[in-house]
């Protein structure tokens, strides 16, 4: 049997202490702190990109080809250039 405490009549494993509660929440709201601010960096090098004279938009394509495996993305890019064949698309 779980033993219980008298002012809350509550077992001990359901107990929250306010320091531990306050940690969480301030360790997650200092990463949404660090997500905002490297999502304003990555705004500023896209800015500057573009200030160069880069596609930014054709960069970001880029970056996500980056992400994927190369086997995904032949695949992908096989199947679009047969529908681009079906279409009459083709250069």
């Amino acid at each position: 049997m779980t033993e219980t405490t008298p002012a809350t009549d509550k077992p001990d494993t359901y107990r929250v202490t306010a320091d531990e509660l306050r940690q969480f929440i301030e360790r997650w709201e200092r990463l949404e702190q660090e997500k905002k601010d490297i999502a304003d960096q990555q705004k500023e090098v896209m800015a500057e990109a573009k200030g160069r004279g880069y596609d930014t938009a054709v960069m970001r394509k880029v970056i996500a080809l980056r992400k994927r495996e190369p086997d995904d993305i032949a695949e992908e890019e096989a199947v679009l250039e047969m529908y681009k064949e079906a279409l009459g698309m083709q250069a």
